[in-house]
């Protein structure tokens, strides 16, 4: 009868070795439309390129980014902690497997002579005893316990690289995003310089015609005001560009870092690529932190597994191997040889309710996280679509800006000339020369808004899109 029973048991076994307690993994249905409104109908192909920040095409913004993405000291505790989970993965799935030890030992004692259970008259109080031996232990994941643990230490590492590549998108993005402030800033200290330039020109004139008597010296007085009002306006640009100078000096972890002027002309740094048309909404995959929150819900789903199992009995199987022996030249022979093979089976009878209400706790995180999953998902959508709003309204503002300073600087150019003429008073040509510099400042922050924008869309897609090539 147990000759028939042995296969069965077998079986059975391998069986139960075969399953996990606890829901599989399914990702949670989404209620986000396939694509976004803000773009055409068509659907084109998409895919996500990491080095988005090259499409400015600027080589020191891509060698401070890059500079960045290696130095930066988030980096390197994201990198840290993507360390830290994999050696926590390794740890559990090392349970998988028997534990096996090596037990080599030696000793030579004396018994006492008059002790209660002291040895026979003639026989000997010192001894010797030496031994070599293996032996392991091993816990038979009938219910998938393990494989549930190792299950969930393996997505959490998953998540710990999608956190990681968040630090790099997030840090990728301010550098770029202060970049373009920073360059914002030197545009319009070119732009305040020849409007200090413009009125330095104008309050030589207005001194001209005050010594000739065919001003007053209330135009020498605005046109003072005019001056000095443009210098010190240089000078807190000055001061906001020496503080965006700071801060990328810090993200790119060089404290010393300089960061050359420019010209001042912002038009040389290239406006990014359009969205493709139809823009769909799978892009969001790409985003890490809607993975890192997805791998999160898998390791929570994977707990549920883990806690389940706890409700069922564990075994464990033991064993040992070796020699022992009085003399160690004995210690090889035949008769020295030891062994033990032994198993313990944990069933839980009573624990008023303490695994259940685990269990509960457990179900309850993986609502949870399903929860915040989607929430995450949401907000990377509206992100997405608040950064299409602001690329295509900031492309119009700009537009429109553009406009503005051509009609500011005819005006001025006519002003000028009226003035110099004698046609028309100085008020007139400084209120022209204010409509420039307001326009001028008005199209470069335009410019730099739409940059930003755009910015914004990249790091909402998770690092930007290109065209898919079949």
């Amino acid at each position: 009868m147990t000759t028939r029973l042995s296969p069965i048991l077998a079986a059975l076994a391998l069986a139960l070795a075969g399953c996990a307690v606890g829901p599989d993994y399914v990702r949670p249905g989404s209620t986000l439309p396939d694509a976004y409104r803000e773009t055409a109908a068509d659907m084109q192909a998409a895919t996500i390129d990491q080095q988005w920040w090259r499409a400015f095409n600027d080589e020191e913004l891509n060698a401070l980014v890059n500079k960045a993405l290696q130095d930066s000291t988030d980096i390197r505790i994201a990198i840290a902690r993507v360390e830290q989970a994999d050696a926590v993965a390794r740890q559990a799935g090392a349970t998988l497997f028997p534990e096996v030890f090596a037990d080599a030992n030696a000793s030579r004692y004396r018994v006492s002579a008059l002790a209660a259970n002291a040895p026979a008259a003639g026989l000997p109080l010192i001894y010797n005893n030496s031994q070599l031996a293996a032996s392991t232990s091993y816990e038979l994941d009938f219910w998938g316990r393990l494989r549930r643990t190792r299950e969930s230490a393996l997505a959490l590492a998953e998540a710990s690289r999608y956190s990681r590549d968040t630090v790099r998108l997030t840090l990728a993005g301010s550098v770029v995003s202060t970049y373009i402030s920073l360059r914002g800033n030197d545009a319009q200290i070119a732009a305040t310089r020849d409007t200090l330039k413009t009125r330095e020109e104008a309050y030589t004139i207005a001194k001209h015609r005050y010594e000739l008597g065919s001003a007053s010296r209330l135009d020498l007085e605005q046109a003072d005001n005019s001056r000095a009002t443009a210098a010190a306006q240089l000078s807190v640009l000055q001061q906001a560009r020496a503080l965006d100078a700071n801060l990328l000096a810090q993200l790119i972890g060089v404290p010393n870092l300089v960061v050359g002027g420019s010209d001042g002309d912002l038009s040389k740094l290239p406006l990014p690529p359009v969205p493709p048309v139809g823009l769909p909404s799978a892009l969001l995959d790409a985003r890490p932190d809607v993975r890192a929150s997805e791998a999160q819900l898998a390791s929570a789903n994977a707990n549920i597994g883990v806690a389940k199992a706890a409700l069922f009995p564990s075994i464990s199987l033991t064993g040992a191997f070796g020699v022992q022996s009085q003399d160690l030249s004995d210690l090889f022979k035949g008769g020295s040889r030891i062994w033990s093979v032994g198993g313990l089976i944990d069933l839980p009878l009573f624990d008023a309710g303490r695994r259940s209400a685990q269990l509960d706790q457990a179900t309850a995180i993986q609502k949870e996280a399903v929860e915040q999953y989607r929430k995450t998902a949401e907000n990377a959508y509206r992100e997405v679509r608040d950064a299409l709003v602001g690329v295509t309204q900031n492309e119009e503002t700009e537009r429109q800006y553009e406009r503005a300073l051509t009609a500011a600087r005819n005006a001025e150019r006519i002003a000028r000339a009226r003035y110099e003429a004698g046609s028309a008073a100085f008020l007139e040509l400084l209120d022209a020369q204010r409509s420039t510099n307001d326009a001028q400042v008005q199209f470069i922050r335009a410019r730099q808004n739409r940059l930003a924008a755009s910015v914004d869309l990249y790091k909402a897609l998770g690092g930007g899109w290109k065209a898919s090539i079949d």
